[in-house]
């Protein structure tokens, strides 16, 4: 009586003591891989990854911008103020740095050293470090105001001899005033004292008549001062019957007209229509500004400047006027086309998230799904053809088995037979073929033993 051989251990894989196979083993059993190639697959999958997730991060606009404005107080400040609002509304925080005018703004926007992103320039201040910086457009006019005491004056030429305060140092106000004087014939140095005073002093020295005149734009002047003049009787604001003259020269410069009566109708002021001149007020970026928050500073721009005033129409600010410094792509755009849909329709951060993942993971879903479907049909094929190639050897081998009758050349075909058998067994392929591996070591057992059966007839 022979003994019973012990039944196999069965092991069930649903069984949760079953050690489960690892990632690498899957892939490397899925795909027909080595493990040298499973583990370069998935470091290359790891890191493409990686990489999205990074770059979809760091994508995201800064919280956090700063703006250089002007002095405290300054129109450039007020309006920095008002951007603050608007931009605090979207979950963004301007932080506000002030200066002392549209030089020292440029300087800043200049030197990397210096934390700022954006601020207000007059326009035609340039230096030979601008050339990596943009423009956002004209956000509106800055008029040149200059007021006097004493007899009538109308032209520049007429101040010579006067004490003039013309601005301080780095601001705008004093580059743009010694070149018209110069223009006039009043140079630094000569008969014509000039002095660098700040808006403030300038006006306090304009009243108690220690200076003859004063030259103030909005960079570097309050509203409060500036009217405080216009209302103060013996000063008078100069008129410019050469402004047109001035912008022919100056292509920077705009005639800017102030109607009779537009400062108060009660009492008259002006008492006449006043022509003045100005340069517009560039929007000045460094090239690294955020796209999203071009358009968000743009949009500032539209709800600051974009009403009717004294000198400018309903829309007419912000506009797509630069001078020396080239307009943005992101500028030109959003005047083009406005801001992108979700910017329109969603709150800023939302609209900035839908944005980035639509623009960093999608392409890559759309690139990456035909990809990981074709992989399976690449692997497929590839080790069907692997297994194909011998189901052709083995297929030709028995149809030499089959007619050969000599025993030494069907020794030699059978020995082919194990020379096969030994190549199929070291095949690496993936599970999905595990079927067609062991049919084709079925197949050449079967073949071996229809040639065997051949040598001698079957026992009955």
């Amino acid at each position: 009586m022979s003994k019973s051989q012990p039944k196999p251990a069965v092991v069930d894989p649903a069984n949760p003591a079953t050690p489960r196979p690892s990632l690498l083993t899957m892939v490397m059993e899925s795909f027909g891989l080595s493990r040298a190639m499973a583990i370069t697959l998935l470091g290359v999958t790891g890191l493409l990854l990686v990489g999205s997730v990074f770059f979809f991060i760091h994508s995201a606009p800064p919280g956090t911008i700063t703006i250089t404005s002007g002095p405290e107080g300054s129109i450039f400040y007020t309006n920095a103020c008002k951007y603050a609002e608007f931009l605090k509304k979207e979950g963004v925080k301007l932080k506000i740095l002030p200066s002392r005018g549209s030089l020292d703004n440029l300087r800043r926007l200049a030197d990397p050293k210096v934390k700022v992103d954006v601020g207000f320039v007059q326009g035609g201040i340039t230096n030979e470090n601008d050339s990596e910086l943009v423009s956002l457009g004209s956000v509106s006019y800055q008029p040149l105001l200059v007021f006097y005491r004493g007899t009538n004056v109308d032209t520049l030429a007429g101040l010579a001899g006067h004490r003039l305060a013309i601005g301080p140092p780095g601001s705008g106000t004093r580059a743009l005033v010694k070149t018209l004087l110069a223009a006039n014939g009043i140079a630094p140095g000569g008969s014509t004292p000039l002095l660098d005073w700040d808006a403030t002093m300038a006006a306090q020295g304009l009243l108690a008549g220690t200076v003859d005149a004063v030259f103030l734009m909005g960079e570097d002047a309050s509203s409060a001062v500036i009217r405080q003049l216009m209302q103060t009787p013996d000063i008078h604001l100069l008129n410019f019957p050469q402004a047109e003259a001035y912008t022919r020269r100056f292509t920077y410069l705009s005639v800017l007209k102030l109607p009779r009566g537009g400062i108060d109708f009660g009492r008259n002021l002006p008492p006449q229509d006043v022509y003045l001149i100005g340069p517009t007020v560039e929007l000045v970026a460094r090239p690294s500004l955020h796209p999203a928050l071009s358009d968000l500073l743009l949009k500032a721009a539209q709800e600051v400047h974009g009403n009717a005033s004294l000198l400018q129409h309903k829309g007419e600010f912000p506009a797509p006027l630069a001078h020396d410094i080239p307009l943005s792509e992101d500028a030109a755009r959003f005047y083009k086309s406005g801001s992108g849909f979700f910017y329109s329709h969603l709150p800023f951060w939302v609209a900035s998230l839908t944005s980035r993942i639509l623009v960093v993971f999608v392409p890559v879903i759309v690139i990456l799904i035909p990809i990981l479907r074709s992989i399976p049909h690449l692997y497929r094929w590839r080790n069907q053809s692997r297994i194909y190639r011998w189901y052709r050897a083995l297929l030709v081998l028995e149809r030499e088995l089959i007619r050969e009758t000599d025993p030494a050349r069907r020794q030699t075909l059978l020995q082919r037979l194990d020379g096969i058998e030994a190549e199929v067994s070291k095949l690496k392929v993936p599970a999905f073929l595990a079927d067609q591996f062991y049919g084709l070591r079925g197949h050449i057992s079967l073949v071996r033993e229809l040639a065997g059966g051949g040598d001698e007839p079957p026992d009955v």
